[in-house]
């Protein structure tokens, strides 16, 4: 592999007047050592880089790039111009332009290597030597690190000031379009900002070569997170209910200690932060195989949450429409008639069969995808789609996710020859990680798994008295114990992979599940109603939209109660979990769809028995949850007059 910029790919007296002509000339450069293939091409691509947004950055500085299939390997030349060139800046023309070239292909090697680059053009030393360069030796050693700035006689930059205020924490992300440049140069321009602030700042720049996940200790112990990004901020949920800013990357590049003051500003402003649950103290701390497993079966299971959520309820309102027997209707691609509910009820069921049929996929896909990031999705696909060829169901989708992700992160591990670092991404781990899963679930693995997911379907077919209630119990107890956490997702996704070949059993479970998830929301509004003097004000309030969360099967509305007072309402709604769990597999009760609350009892076998589990494991919650805050409460707090409720 060629050294990324040399002598013959430096203009230290570039001539044009334009950023289309500075950029021929330096492509030119390229050309003529066989960097670029076809000129017109490239160049096509470097101006649609451009119409996306300017590349010109305040100092003087113009970093038009681009990633292009006319590019054999990442290449950086560079240009100076007396007379300067409009590259779009607010502070004015260029006199310093660098045109990035990266194969469409370009590995993460050779990506960090332009990301570095970034972050020494926001360094006015690096500049400084730049622009006092004599020859285009110099100045190609200056930008590959090989001589230092001091070396190319520059002026000694001011000491900055000590600072000796108290730190102030902040976290940060960092992203644009393609992922290159203006990722990185944000994150310098930050951190630059940061030192002089005297504030500590962590920085997550989510470029193309992937990006390394903040650490969650720095994320809980940040008193706010500066967005800087053009393109969506990936796994954003890991920031919530944090003071924010949020603009756009040239801002973060351009302004950052305008941005940084901002952030205090809010920060300042914040409500002190709620206490953290037990559980999500558990998940904030330290790497261990454990968290990492919980976090991959987590990231498959909440991308497979949508389809179930689509495809059950589509598949219970065809059952609401046309009956159980709906199921048997002809496809609606060959017979359809708009006038007649059944054809209507026969879409719905197929539509929501169509996407239930992703489930298994879906979740392999996205285990796979939390592993190894897009690398893992084909052989997650395919891994998932294998599981149901061979029944092996919703537990052999999970081992193929996982299967897939450590095939890729394997073969990720292995020392790859420069000539095939550009298609590893697109040929290589593709097709060796789906050959290899597929090996696996075809001849290894799943006809094991379909044994065990058979077993396990008959074991359900056959649940009858004490053993469907201790079921009951225990899928209640782990539904209310982190509420809308691993455990509780563990026992919804154990449910849903029973909706996709239902029976008797699994559809009795599905029905505990729900039922036992909607109890800590609706005790939490009970009991602020029976016993507001309990609870603060903003307790109160939240009990008024808990009763909604809780009807509609929203467990997480009881996560404010459990977050302040975590040994009192979480015991208490486990215990009326685990009631309402064992009540509803008693009665019998059976369910059909995925998620919709009371909206779809009118679908639930012995409503009345059902909605009676509910209400039983409502009132045990709450009997505890007064008691136990009774026995130890501060000072009474007096509610205004029209806030006491009747039955207190």
């Amino acid at each position: 592999m060629s050294e990324l910029i040399t002598a013959e790919l430096v203009d230290l007296d570039l001539t044009a007047d334009t950023k289309e002509a500075a950029a021929r000339s330096l492509a030119e450069r390229m050309l003529a050592l066989g960097r670029v293939t076809d000129l017109d091409g490239f160049l096509a691509d470097v101006a649609a880089r451009e119409a996306q947004m300017p590349t010109g950055l305040d100092g003087g500085i113009g970093i038009p790039h681009c990633r292009s299939a006319h590019v054999t390997e990442p290449t950086l030349a560079f240009g100076r111009s007396a007379g300067r060139i409009d590259f779009g800046a607010p502070d004015g023309p260029a006199d310093l332009i660098f045109l990035i070239a990266a194969p469409a292909g370009a590995d993460s090697d050779h990506l960090t290597i332009l990301s570095s680059l970034a972050r020494q053009l926001m360094d006015p030393a690096f500049t400084d030597a730049l622009r006092a360069v004599a020859d285009a030796e110099a100045a190609a050693a200056l930008v590959r690190g090989d001589v230092t700035p001091e070396e190319v006689a520059r002026p000694e930059p001011e000491p900055m000031p000590a600072v000796t205020s108290a730190p102030f924490r902040i976290v940060a992300v960092t992203s644009c379009p393609t992922g290159i440049a203006h990722t990185y140069m944000a994150a310098e321009a930050l951190e630059q900002a940061a030192r002089a602030a005297g504030v500590e700042l962590a920085v997550e720049t989510q470029g193309s070569a992937g990006f390394t996940k903040l650490d969650p200790k720095a994320i809980t112990a940040a008193d706010g997170v500066i967005f800087a990004h053009d393109v969506e901020v990936r796994d954003r949920d890991r920031f919530a209910g944090m003071p924010s800013v949020d603009v756009g990357v040239k801002a973060g590049i351009n302004r950052p200690a305008e941005l940084i003051a901002e952030l205090r500003e809010k920060a300042a402003l914040a409500p002190a932060a709620a206490p953290r649950a037990p559980m999500d103290e558990v998940a904030a701390t330290g790497d261990g195989f454990a968290t990492r497993l919980r976090a991959w079966l987590m990231t498959g299971v909440s991308y497979m949450v949508p389809f179930v959520a689509a495809g059950g309820l589509l598949i219970a309102l065809a059952f609401a429409v046309g009956g159980y027997q709906i199921n048997k209707a002809p496809s609606v691609a060959e017979h359809f008639a708009w006038a007649e509910s059944a054809s209507w009820a026969a879409l719905f069921f197929q539509t929501g069969g169509a996407a239930f049929a992703f489930l298994v996929p879906v979740l392999a896909g996205y285990i796979a995808y939390g592993m190894a990031d897009r690398p893992g999705l084909v052989p997650g696909f395919v891994g998932g789609s294998i599981a149901l060829t061979v029944n092996a169901g919703f537990l052999g989708g999970l081992i193929a996710g996982l299967l897939a992700g450590g095939t890729v992160m394997a073969v990720q591990r292995v020392r790859i020859p420069p000539v095939l670092r550009g298609i590893m991404p697109v040929v290589v781990i593709p097709l060796i990680s789906s050959a290899v899963v597929g090996f696996l679930m075809f001849l290894v693995v799943g006809k094991p798994v379909a044994s065990l997911q058979k077993a396990l379907t008959d074991w359900l077919s056959g649940l009858s008295g004490a053993n469907a209630v201790v079921l009951g119990v225990v899928l209640g107890l782990m539904m209310c114990f982190d509420l809308g956490g691993p455990l509780n997702k563990c026992a919804y996704a154990f449910a849903v992979g029973g909706l996709a070949d239902p029976n008797e059993g699994s559809l009795k479970v599905m029905a505990a599940v729900m039922a036992a998830g909607m109890v800590p929301p609706l005790a939490m509004a009970l009991a602020t109603t029976v016993r507001g003097r309990l609870f603060t004000k903003a307790e109160r309030e939240n009990g008024k939209a808990a009763w909604v969360l809780g009807a509609s099967f929203i467990t997480e509305g009881a996560i404010p109660f459990a977050a302040a007072d975590p040994l009192r309402v979480i015991p208490s709604a486990m215990a009326g979990g685990a009631v309402t769990g064992a009540l509803s597999m008693a009665f019998g009760c059976t369910l059909r769809a995925p998620h919709g609350g009371v909206f779809v009892v009118p679908l639930i076998g012995a409503p009345l028995l059902y909605l009676v589990a509910i209400a039983a494991g409502t009132a045990v919650t709450t009997a505890s949850v007064v008691l136990l805050k009774g026995l130890n409460r501060p000072t009474p707090q007096p509610l205004p007059r029209e806030e006491i409720p009747v039955a207190a």
